[in-house]
C-alpha cells in the first residue's frame, strides 16, 4: 500500500539554473563577509579551482566535504581560517547565489499539499554538498519544509544518490518500507535507479528536463507535469 512519496529537489520540485558566473559572485560575497586583510582575491580562488577540477566533482557516490575543501583552499592561498571564519564564509557564499539559481516550481506547493491531503507522508532526497544547516534553512525560507515530513541531503550522510544509504535515511525517518513508497525525480541513474534498487516504485519527472541517460534505469512511470504524479498516486492507491 502506498504510504509515502519522496521527491528529488533540483529539476523536480524546483528549477535548477546554475551559471558559472555565480561562482565569481559567491566568492566575492564570501570574501567580503570574511573581512580579512590576508584573504585571497576572487580571481585567485577561481584559478585555484580551475587548476583542481577534481576537488569539486559529482562523479561517484562519495559526497564532497565542501567546507573542508574551502578551508584547505583558503589555507593554501595564505588565509588560515577557524570554524567561525569558515562558517561566515560559507554562509555568505551560499546566500549570494541561491535566489538566482533556484526557482521553485509554480505548482510545487499545490502538489505537496494535494498529496498530504491524501494522507501520504512526504520526503525530499537531494544531492547537495552545501552545509546541511543552510540547505534546510533555504527549504524553510521557500515554504517547502513545512510541507514535508523529512528532507535528507547528501552532505548529511556523506553519500550521493544513487547510493542506497541516502534513500534509507529518508525512509527510516518516515517509518515507511521501500515497497510502500514512490520516488519522483528527473535523473535516470541517481533518482530512478537509486530508488528502484531498494524496491521503491519510481516516476521520472520530465517537466523541467528529459534525462535520457542510457546507463539509467527505466522508470515505472513518466510524469510530464506535476499533476501527472497525482494521477499515478491515485492509480497506485486504487
Amino acid at each position: 500500500m502506498l504510504r509515502a512519496v519522496l521527491f528529488d529537489w533540483g529539476d523536480t520540485l524546483m528549477r535548477w539554473d546554475w551559471d558559472d558566473a555565480y561562482f565569481q559572485v559567491a566568492n566575492e560575497a564570501a570574501l567580503s563577509a570574511l573581512a580579512r586583510d590576508d584573504a585571497p582575491t576572487a580571481a585567485a580562488i577561481g584559478e585555484y579551482f580551475r587548476d583542481r577540477p577534481e576537488l569539486i566533482s559529482w562523479a561517484g557516490e562519495d559526497e564532497v566535504d565542501y567546507p573542508e575543501v574551502m578551508r584547505a583552499m583558503l589555507g593554501h592561498l595564505g588565509c588560515a581560517v577557524d570554524d567561525d571564519d569558515l562558517e561566515r564564509y560559507l554562509e555568505a557564499q551560499y546566500w549570494s547565489w541561491v535566489d538566482s539559481a533556484i526557482m521553485l516550481g509554480a505548482t510545487t506547493y499545490a502538489l505537496l499539499e494535494s498529496l498530504r491531503a491524501r494522507g501520504l507522508k512526504l520526503g525530499l532526497v537531494s544531492n547537495a554538498f552545501d552545509p546541511p544547516r543552510l540547505l534546510h534553512a533555504n527549504l524553510e525560507r521557500m515554504g517547502v519544509a513545512e510541507r514535508l515530513d523529512v528532507a535528507v541531503f547528501s552532505s548529511e550522510v556523506g553519500k550521493r544518490k544513487p547510493h542506497r544509504v541516502i534513500f534509507e535515511r529518508a525512509l527510516q525517518s518516515l517509518d515507511v518500507d521501500p515497497e510502500d513508497a514512490l520516488f519522483v525525480g528527473d535523473r535516470r541513474v541517481q533518482d530512478v535507479g537509486g530508488a528502484a534498487q531498494l524496491g521503491m516504485k519510481t516516476v521520472q519527472a520530465v517537466w523541467f528536463r528529459a534525462d535520457e541517460n542510457p546507463d539509467g534505469a527505466e522508470p515505472d512511470y513518466v510524469a510530464f507535469t506535476p499533476y501527472d504524479v497525482l494521477n499515478i498516486v491515485n492509480r497506485l492507491r486504487a
